[in-house]
C-alpha cells in the first residue's frame, strides 16, 4: 500500500495550489489582452475557462 508523509502530502497540496493560481494569473493576463484587443470569441472563451478554474 502506498503511504505518503504529511509533510509530502502538504507539498503536492501546496504545489497544486500554486499551480491552479500560475493557470489563474495567466488567464487573467490572457484575458486582459483579448478585451484590450475587442476579441469577444476569445474573450468568451477564456471566461469559460476561468469558471472552469473557479
Amino acid at each position: 500500500m502506498f503511504s505518503m508523509s504529511r509533510n509530502k502530502q502538504q507539498a503536492v497540496k501546496q504545489a497544486a495550489e500554486a499551480h491552479r493560481q500560475n493557470i489563474q494569473k495567466s488567464l487573467q493576463h490572457r484575458l486582459d489582452v483579448a478585451r484590450a484587443n475587442g476579441d469577444e470569441n476569445l474573450i468568451r472563451q477564456l471566461e469559460a475557462e476561468m469558471r472552469y478554474f473557479n
